[in-house]
């Protein structure tokens, strides 16, 4: 019962706030207008507001203060998710320099393992390390350096750099996905859905689950809130404080379930390796990985002749499909199951880039 109103209070939190927040953005300049920002992915013809991590953020707040309790790691996710979404508003009325959002994300990311977030081990995929001593995972916290600073504290350094690295990929990842109306947040809500079977399933002998359970039902509850007025045509854009908070929260939510990032990355396989192969197209080119364009996956299928619509709901039944698959695989079975949809993806990905390349020229 408390999992169902923690998610019921973050879903009707974010319905009140969104519309609050769209008459703000929009009396503070906090918009989206196509006149005035020249950008080659855009697709909108109308002015929307943005800044949609705020109220995502405060209704997550809330409900996870109430139904979770106040812990040194809750504080952790807090400080962190503001950073990113101070930042993102910033951006929305600044348009900041992109070492400027690099720079947040990696103090975010640091805010929230120094509260205690890391990740202590990997599951070994492959399985035949055992007679190096590995066994069935790989530990990543047997290298530890212990700081006498206002107490004791200790940094286990392995753990803490992959936490590191796994939580601004994700929130980088999460803000490449962001295309088409919709499209982003509807990701999102798959993996934590996703994140919150996992975790209920293993919470009967793992009370530490529950904790998880509940972070992710707050955080489906906040990201179908906004959906509601994300979904095209759109009434408000996530912004970089969306996107950024709501990776953010699906990498440390990761780290927490038992199911791991294994988990997570198969959920997010598509728009995970567009990401990758997005960002090796531009350097490629000799442009900026960051420097925005028209060759994301989903701008080849509105070229293809798909709608709005219809790629969000692409990316969402991908997601789903692969999310169920990650809850009946083993470890090896995710790895095999990753590997083949990247080569399914990059396959796809060459193939449309090359034809509609053609098509240009011709």
């Amino acid at each position: 019962m408390s999992l169902l109103l923690s998610f019921l209070i973050a879903f009707g939190g974010c319905l009140i706030l969104v519309p609050i927040t769209i008459k703000l953005a929009k009396k503070f300049g906090l918009v989206d207008d196509p006149k005035k920002h020249s950008h080659p992915a855009i697709l909108h013809k109308k002015t929307v507001a943005r800044a949609g991590g705020v109220p995502m953020f405060i209704a997550f707040a809330v409900a996870a203060l109430v139904f979770t309790g106040f812990s040194k790691e809750l504080v952790g996710i807090l400080l962190g998710g503001a950073i990113l979404v101070v930042t993102g508003v910033l951006d929305d009325k600044l348009d900041l320099k992109t070492h400027y959002k690099f720079a947040a994300q990696i103090l975010a990311a640091l805010v929230v393992v120094a509260f205690g977030v890391g990740i202590s081990f990997i599951t070994n995929p492959f399985n035949i390390v055992g007679g190096l001593g590995l066994g069935d995972v790989i530990r990543l916290d047997t290298l530890r350096v212990t700081l006498n600073i206002l107490g004791t504290h200790s940094i286990y350094i392995l753990a803490d750099i992959f936490a590191l690295f796994w939580i601004i990929w994700v929130i980088n990842m999460v803000n490449f996905s962001a295309g088409v109306d919709g499209q982003m947040p509807g990701i999102v809500l798959v993996v934590l859905l996703i994140l919150f079977a996992a975790s209920l399933r293993y919470s009967s002998f793992d009370q530490s689950q529950l904790l998880v359970s509940r972070l992710a039902s707050i955080g489906v509850g906040v990201t179908l809130g906004f959906l509601v007025f994300n979904f095209y045509p759109a009434k408000i854009f996530p912004g970089d404080s969306g996107s950024y908070f709501l990776g953010f929260l699906v990498a440390v939510i990761a780290i927490f379930s038992v199911a791991k990032v294994g988990t997570a990355i198969l959920v997010m396989a598509v728009p995970l390796i567009d990401g990758v192969f997005t960002i090796l197209r531009r350097m490629a080119s000799g442009k900026s990985p960051f420097l925005g364009d028209r060759g994301h996956l989903h701008h080849r299928l509105l070229e293809i002749g798909l709608s709005q619509r219809q790629v969000a709901l692409f990316y969402w039944i991908l997601c789903a499909i692969l999310g169920a698959t990650a809850l009946v695989l083993p470890s090896e079975g995710k790895l095999f199951a990753g590997l083949v949809i990247g080569i399914i993806v990059l396959g796809g990905l060459l193939w449309l880039n090359m034809n509609l390349q053609i098509k240009d020229r011709g």
